[in-house]
């Protein structure tokens, strides 16, 4: 098995546009595109990356919006694919929460890429980024534990390639389908790694929610008296 050699943010880009999802009898992308609002903390990551990519790019002007835009995708697809946000470190990053509330409560596939703080601490601190005297670990991405479904920091890039397989198993199941937050420190966006090969071959997944069970109205009257 060979492998090949990329930064974090090429790696993660490239597994996306792999991805497809069966829908009907056809096979057709699982990722929609990504919603960007580029800054300091992901242009030169996430930003570089998808300037390469397959995958279309729309430009937000507010994070919020771009969020729930991508909850609307996701239900006018029925769950069978999704839309990615990425935004800068910073309090915009906040502005996620509604709409990872909203699709939680929904059960709406929705992928979030918040950039985050450098994960050696240096420098420290950077613009916009939140200073936690007594939790250097903490940055505004915290906000979006409680509402996400699957919620990661990448602190080694190493780490993309478990993080984003559970990510996707998450995304992909009927009951435990929710909004995936996967947050990428701005230096590990762009430290390399050797990417398996087939971590990159494109993949098929498959969306089955429970079948319902159809009860004739005579037994269900039974069951009821």
């Amino acid at each position: 098995m060979g492998s090949v050699r990329l930064t974090t943010a090429e790696a993660l880009v490239r597994y996306l546009a792999a991805q497809r999802i069966r829908v009907g009898n056809r096979e057709v992308p699982i990722c929609g595109g990504v919603f960007a609002i580029f800054g300091h903390g992901n242009v030169a990551g996430l930003g570089a990356a998808l300037a390469k990519s397959e995958l279309p790019v729309l430009r937000g002007h507010n994070e919020q919006a771009m969020g729930l835009a991508a909850t609307a995708f996701a239900k006018a697809r029925r769950r069978r694919g999704f839309m990615a946000v990425t935004t800068s470190i910073g309090p915009g990053a906040t502005n996620l929460v509604t709409a990872a509330a909203t699709a939680r409560v929904n059960r709406l596939p929705l992928l979030l890429l918040p950039g985050d703080s450098f994960a050696s601490r240096f420098p420290d601190p950077v613009l916009q980024q939140l200073e936690h005297d007594q939790s250097p670990d903490v940055s505004v991405n915290d906000c979006l534990r409680p509402v996400s479904a699957f919620f990661d920091r990448i602190v080694r890039p190493e780490q993309l390639v478990m993080s984003i397989e559970r990510a996707f198993q998450v995304l992909t199941d009927p009951v435990a389908c929710g909004p995936v937050t996967i947050a990428l420190p701005q230096d590990v966006q762009v430290e390399m790694l050797d990417v398996p090969s087939s971590f990159l071959e494109p993949r098929v997944w498959s969306y089955s929610p429970p079948e319902r069970r159809s009860v004739r109205a005579d037994e269900a009257a039974d069951r009821i008296s």
